[in-house]
């Protein structure tokens, strides 16, 4: 009989923060890494990223629903890992401090890579997007 392998609680909770935090920047981080590849132009990660924005720069409905993803991530991954963890023949308390470590490693790490991942996408936008936006609407006129 063979007995399952404990899950490696580090690769566990970076593998799902990272997730939840892409997620919940999708409507920035795509843009500004299509943008920087080339595969898209100023005005097009411009409107791109203001279909989750409101006018006023407060997070829209689309932003919103995917923070709610990113969220449903980080739940999944504390989800699966207990599931997984339950499977294996460790004791009890050690089950316990495992999930409360992977509890904080998603959030805290998930939050600083949002975090970390908005304000690199807005300076990214201020930096280089917007003058690429400018630059060709002028063309344009």
């Amino acid at each position: 009989m063979t007995q399952n392998k404990n899950p490696n609680l580090l690769k566990w909770g970076i593998k799902y923060s990272l997730s939840a935090a892409v997620t919940g920047m999708l409507c920035c981080v795509a843009p500004a890494v299509l943008f920087m590849f080339g595969l898209m132009g100023g005005v097009y990660a411009i409107s791109f990223a203001d279909f989750f924005y409101n006018e006023d720069g407060s997070s829209g409905t689309g932003a919103w629903i995917l923070k709610i993803i990113a969220v449903a991530i980080g739940f999944y991954g504390i989800y699966s890992f207990r599931k997984k963890q339950n499977q294996c023949s460790i004791d009890p308390k050690r089950k316990k401090k495992n999930l409360i470590v992977l509890i904080g490693i998603i959030v805290i790490l998930g939050i600083g890579l949002f975090l970390s991942f908005e304000k690199w996408s807005a300076w990214y936008f201020d930096e280089y997007i917007v003058p690429a936006q400018q630059k060709e609407l002028n063309i344009k006129n």
